[in-house]
């Protein structure tokens, strides 16, 4: 593609002619894509031309259709994910942009967190004081950004690239704040301790996206909490008093680090409980367990027993047992009570389950629910991972070396039953890949069941409620992201981090509460941001906001989850930085299929909680992409295919059309032998388009179309087929759907041009007279299907439709297009009267063409033909089929691509076809075998049809 638009050959080229020519118009479009080379060109004159604003001046006013961008994190150059990801965006916007409407794309970053905090740590060490952290952090975003962004037009696509937004903009900053204060406001955050997810590399609190699970090995241990209160517990299982006095409540667990942290018991109410009597070293002993897995726990312990008395849980509430290391050290004789737990199962263990509340969720809950206090809980597990010095036994320990010494402690006094490895799934963080725990801090959290101060729905319901008026594609991610809202505990929304929004609250130094005028705070805070950034905050003095109260208050130094900042970008971007280019709620947000439990989840809340509804209309998931094996995609194993290789070496159309082609709703799987297909196929697409433009390129519609109702029969069929396809093709699109569209083209171009129109035309195109009403006829319906087929491509082989469009457009039409397709709608084809019975026809035709084809293959590959061209056809048909073939006349021949064809009847169910190798002369023009080929003897060598077409009237036809 050039800057000023290819003149168009009117005529043969100056290449020797033969005394008879034949019609062969050229175009420019070449035959090779050769697009590694030259796709870079026509990215760069996108930009140079601002195709783009172009795009947005040619849809002023149009239905807006918005989708808006989920942000990728500005480190590290994109992958094949990332490709795929912007691909399939890429072409929705300019789908529904060529549907009529005005589809914006605002490409966005997320700027914020750990990841580049890292980055910042690795090159300049830690301890930076926060100023130079947050100069270094931004510098280095920026500087990530620029680099994604040269990958991402490289793979063309199309959008508001000199302005996307970047969620550490200023204005984007001080809206994430107000976001803040208004939830705040609304009566949905509150600050508590309780157990988060929490990463030791971190040294933070993980949202629940960022947990993964991995396999680990630990050791699992049956662990004895020893009888305290010996009248109860025989009271409890209906006995006047307890056989002995020595016995206790077996406990399993897979986590012997919170052992130490130990604060009560918990049995499910409705199970039964049996008095177990045993010996062990020659001692009797008595156990506590769940009656269906005595038998069970017996064995594992190597013991044998007999159960001396039943209770239901519920009598055990209550009674207190001595903690399992009371002997060991002073600091740990204390009472354990048992606490009544739904969340007990008989699935492993013992059916008693020991809790930390410290460092489980359910544990948390049942002592909270019990009357424990904040302060009461034992939290001895400091941010690092090690244990606090006043741990009796293992302080300074981490909790994974502690794990054998407590094991050791346990055996000593008689605690541990049974100690065996045991390989289970567990949590890890997903940035450093090592295990991480619930852990109890103090944090600020959104409740997810917290009544809003207005009444109305929790956020829980307000969110599921949502997802109830989402559409999803596909309709699986609904009860996905269902699952994963129901189920999910309250949001925190805290961070210890540097580089990230600060929760800007000012809190009493004693008592921890709020200052009474924290939403004007917030503002005056967001209004700084605005103009300064988070630096800010950090920067501001208090007194410069709260005068005299500055000495009662301090600054809160938490950070915002991460997923707050891109979960807010409804607000922040379509409400805020972007208004003019977007609305809400947006037509659609698309990711991958983990973003169920990361921006689409976050976004969902935060919308829920700030508008009452999602902030979405429809949720689109793809998959993730995966080697030719269908096996993840790692350096170590080499397979990994990285976007820039594919657009340096085969062109990033191949890349657009690999992901165009394949079922994105699962798996992409891609590899080189796949990648060889996908530019298999695009050769036969582009080849199809070459013979498109090269024979319409001395057409003028405005000049030599013919009217639809006076075309030939087989090009009003033609495009009645073409507006079939497009009908198919605008329903896919409208649905998100892409490989049956790749399909349906390719398809279309191989089969219905190249194996039948196309074929059919030649002979037309060539050697009718070049300004006949047969060839013009021919030109019309092809410059239609050119006209619908380029915009059917221009979403996904978006360089080669822009391409094209440069050598088939005419002059005025391109430079009124602003030298781009994408200014355009689909193609409005001309109706075709009777197009049903059109189609009806041509498909019967087809069948039976296919069945001659299969003759003269047979009889060429016999030897007694060359072409198609040199034999004579007979078709013995009877009834409908008769009526079919007859209904063409002599253009029955040129249907089948023989010099004859004739059809005579048949007994019915009695139909054959016979071939006969032609005894007339080739004509040298058109090839054809007739017998009055030289019968003119002024022009020796061609058959009377070129004579005519030459040189007289030319030839009539009516159907093909």
């Amino acid at each position: 593609m050039s800057d000023n638009k290819p003149s168009k050959p009117s005529k043969p080229s100056g290449k020797p002619q033969s005394r008879y020519p034949v019609n062969m118009p050229e175009t420019p479009f070449p035959m090779r894509g050769d697009l590694a080379k030259r796709e870079p060109q026509w990215v760069k004159q996108w930009q140079e031309r601002r195709v783009y604003q172009k795009i947005r001046e040619a849809s002023r006013g149009r239905e807006k259709f918005i989708l808006h961008d989920g942000p990728p994190y500005a480190n590290g150059d994109i992958h094949i994910g990332h490709a795929v990801n912007k691909i399939l965006k890429d072409m929705i916007v300019k789908a529904r942009q060529l549907a009529g409407f005005d589809a914006q794309y605002v490409p966005g970053w997320d700027c914020h967190g750990m990841p580049i905090e890292i980055q910042i740590e690795k090159q300049y060490g830690k301890g930076l004081p926060t100023a130079e952290v947050l100069e270094k952090s931004r510098a280095y975003a920026a500087e990530q950004i620029e680099r994604q962004k040269k990958d991402f037009i490289r793979l063309g696509v199309l959008g508001e690239w000199d302005n996307p937004y970047q969620t550490m903009n200023f204005s984007n900053e001080a809206d994430e704040i107000r976001a803040l204060g208004a939830i705040l406001e609304k009566g949905y955050v509150y600050r508590g301790l309780k157990p988060v997810n929490w990463c030791f590399d971190c040294g933070s609190a993980l949202a629940e996206a960022e947990v993964e699970y991995q396999d680990k090995r630990d050791p699992a241990i049956d662990v004895g909490f020893a009888f305290a209160q010996h009248e109860r517990l025989a009271t409890a299982f209906n006995l006047a008093a307890l056989p002995t006095e020595r016995g206790y409540a077996v406990i399993w667990t897979t986590t012997p680090w919170t052992i130490p942290a130990n604060q009560a018991l918990n049995v499910h109410p409705e199970f039964s409980y049996a008095l177990v009597q045993t010996e062990r070293n020659g001692e009797p002993l008595l156990l506590i367990l769940a009656e269906d897995l005595v038998t069970a726990c017996l064995q594992r312990y190597g013991l044998e027993g007999r159960v001396i008395a039943t209770c239901a849980g519920a009598a055990l509430s209550g009674i207190a047992f001595r903690h399992p290391l009371a002997s060991a050290d002073a600091g740990y004789d204390r009472l354990s009570p048992i606490y009544l737990g739904d969340y007990v199962t008989l699935d492993t263990g013992t059916g008693i389950v020991h809790s930390s509340p410290a460092y489980g969720v359910d544990d948390f809950i049942s002592c909270k629910a019990h009357g424990m206090k904040d302060d009461d809980i034992l939290n001895p597990v400091m941010g690092d991972g090690r244990y606090a010095s006043w741990l009796p036994l293992f302080g300074g320990m981490t909790i994974w070396e502690a794990s054998k010494p407590i094991c050791g402690a346990l055996e000593a006094t008689g605690s541990l039953f049974k100690l065996v490895m045991f390989d289970h799934s567990y949590m890890h963080c997903w940035r450093h890949k090592t295990p991480i725990i619930y852990r109890a801090t103090s944090q600020w959290f959104a409740g997810m069941d917290v009544p809003p101060k207005d009444g109305g729905e929790t956020l829980r319901d307000a969110a599921l409620r949502g997802i109830e008026e989402t559409a999803f594609y596909p309709s699986w991610g609904k009860a996905r992201l269902h699952g994963m809202i129901a189920n999910r505990p309250d949001w925190t929304l805290s961070r210890q981090r540097q580089w990230g929004v600060p929760m800007a609250f000012f809190v009493h130094k004693e008592s921890g509460q709020l200052h009474p005028k924290t939403p004007e705070l917030l503002e005056a805070v967001a209004k700084l941001v605005e103009q300064h950034g988070i630096e800010a905050w950090h920067a501001l003095d208090p007194r410069d906001l709260l005068g005299s109260d500055a000495d009662q208050y301090q600054k809160n130094r938490d950070t915002l989850d991460v997923w707050f900042d891109s979960g807010t970008t409804h607000q922040t971007v379509l409400r805020g930085s972007h208004a003019q280019q977007s609305h809400f709620p947006a037509d659609l947000y698309l990711e991958g299929s983990d973003q169920h439990r990361g921006w689409f989840h976050s976004s969902l809340l935060t919308s829920s909680m700030l508008n009452g509804r999602p902030p979405y209309k429809a949720l689109l998931t793809h998959g993730f992409v995966v080697d030719g094996e269908g096996k993840k995609m790692s350096k170590s194993k080499g397979n990994v295919v990285a976007p820039q290789k594919v657009s340096d070496s085969l062109g990033a159309e191949i890349l657009r059309l690999w992901v165009a082609a394949t079922d994105y709703s699962g798996e992409l799987s891609i590899s080189d032998e796949i990648l060889k297909r996908v530019v298999e196929s695009y050769r036969r697409i582009r080849n199809t388009l070459r013979f498109l433009l090269a024979n319409t390129s001395d057409f003028d519609p405005a000049l030599h179309a013919v009217p639809v109702a006076e075309l030939l029969e087989v090009d009003r069929y033609a495009l009645a087929r073409m507006q079939q396809l497009q009908d198919e093709i605008l329903a896919h699109l409208q649905a998100y759907e892409f490989h049956p569209v790749t399909g349906k083209l390719q398809m279309y171009c191989s089969e219905d041009l190249g194996g039948f129109y196309l074929d059919i035309l030649k002979d037309r195109l060539y050697t009718a007279g070049a300004d006949s009403q047969i060839r013009r006829s021919a030109q019309t319906a092809i410059w239609h299907i050119t006209h619908a087929l380029l915009r059917l491509m221009a979403p996904i082989l978006s360089f080669t439709a822009e391409e094209a469009w440069a050598s088939f457009a005419s002059p005025e039409t391109y430079a009124a297009s602003g030298e781009t397709i994408f200014t355009q709608t689909f193609h409005l084809l001309p109706q075709v009267e009777g197009h049903a019975a059109l189609l009806d026809k041509y498909s019967r035709i087809r069948e039976v063409r296919a069945d001659v084809t299969k003759e003269l293959e047979e009889v060429r590959v016999s030897g007694a033909i060359g072409s198609s061209l040199q034999a004579e056809v007979e078709i013995h048909a009877s009834g409908e089929r008769r009526a079919l073939l007859e209904s063409l006349g002599d253009d029955l021949k040129f249907v089948l691509i023989t010099s004859a064809a004739r059809v005579t009847g048949a007994a019915d169910g009695a139909d054959s076809v016979k071939v006969i190798a032609s005894d007339a002369e080739k004509c040298e023009r058109c090839w054809h075998y007739r017998k009055d080929v030289g019968a003119d003897a002024r022009y020796p060598g061609i058959c009377a049809r070129c004579v005519s077409n030459l040189y007289g009237q030319g030839e009539a036809r009516r159907y093909a």
